[in-house]
């Protein structure tokens, strides 16, 4: 059975004012999980309210006690990788169990020269990121002090305390099949792919089965999720002038894998999906004031996806 969960932009406004209330209505509407991104700003001017994403999810795993929340993707190109494995164990901890832990290689350039970051070349990009992605699976695994002399990091007897409760879930984001996949492989319990019709979810979805084989895997062991935009209206109409907002056409949208449409077709688009092989799809809602519309996505959607 498909779940649905809601995603935010943590760069486009938001505060805690705003946190807090769509936090409490996801949590109370039935959606399944609440993520969010992280980033210092937006790919392009203007800058907006940005809250910290790992003190927000913080304040989550108290003041909720249902949903499941994380990052997508928290950027190893700012952020240590044993600092992302001691806040995962704690804010898990904390919240009885319920965080994923998304994490990313890192892309946009714009934050990454503004506040002092080396983003790097793809290559080395990802080099990093799976050196980083090595050393939190340790900490977050094994109890044995780590010792890791790679290219980008050096760690000695690094050891977490307290361990952590349970083995928490690492997700990795992404629809690359020459890189993203490969590590999805590799070291993830959930793959999380981005902005993508069904016909290529499905074709993804079958080359990270072949890849998990290849890796002695198991397929059904790793949840499939997908982020993607969603633009939901009341009626027709509505529909029509949201899209228009976009610049784009209720077409030009769909081909983009964006969810577009009134209550039967977002969940006709969302069948399709299911149907494809995603397990959880995270809509990214954009508008941080549209509480009235999360209650009308909950009220004409989700009952459609409830065993």
């Amino acid at each position: 059975m498909l779940e649905l969960a809601i995603m935010i932009e943590g760069q486009n406004g938001l505060d805690w004012t705003r946190w807090q209330r769509i936090a409490r209505a996801v949590e109370d509407l039935g959606f399944a999980g609440l993520y969010r991104s992280d980033h210092y700003t937006n790919a392009n001017p203007p800058d907006l309210d940005s809250l910290e994403c790992w003190v927000s999810l913080t304040w989550l795993a108290t003041n909720t006690q249902r949903i499941e929340f994380g990052p997508l993707v928290t950027p190893m190109s700012f952020r240590h990788p044993t600092m992302i494995a001691r806040m995962a164990s704690a804010v898990d901890d904390l919240s009885g169990g319920r965080l994923t832990l998304g994490l990313g290689a890192g892309w946009q350039e714009r934050e990454h020269a503004n506040y002092g970051f080396d983003l790097l070349d793809l290559r080395r990009r990802f080099q990093r990121f799976e050196e980083g992605v090595q050393i939190i699976t340790h900490l977050l695994t094994r109890d044995v002090p780590l010792i890791f002399d790679g290219e980008f990091y050096h760690v000695k007897d690094a050891v977490l305390l307290p361990r952590p409760k349970r083995r928490i879930p690492i997700l990795i984001g992404g629809n690359g099949e020459k890189r993203t996949l490969p590590l999805v492989a590799r070291y993830a319990s959930e793959w999380n792919a981005t902005f993508q019709t069904p016909e290529n979810f499905a074709r993804l979805n079958t080359l990270l089965d072949e890849l998990l084989s290849e890796n002695d895997g198991e397929p059904r062991l790793v949840r499939r999720s997908m982020m993607t935009g969603c633009v939901f209206g009341r009626d027709d109409a509505d529909v029509q002038h949201k899209a228009s907002a976009r610049k784009r056409t209720v077409v030009e949208l769909r081909e983009r894998g964006i969810i577009v449409g009134a209550a039967p077709q977002v969940v006709e688009q969302l069948g399709r999906l299911a149907d494809a092989g995603v397990q959880r799809v995270m809509l990214q809602w954009l508008d941080l004031d549209d509480i009235d519309g999360l209650e009308a996505l909950a009220r004409n959607v989700l009952p459609q996806f409830k065993s």
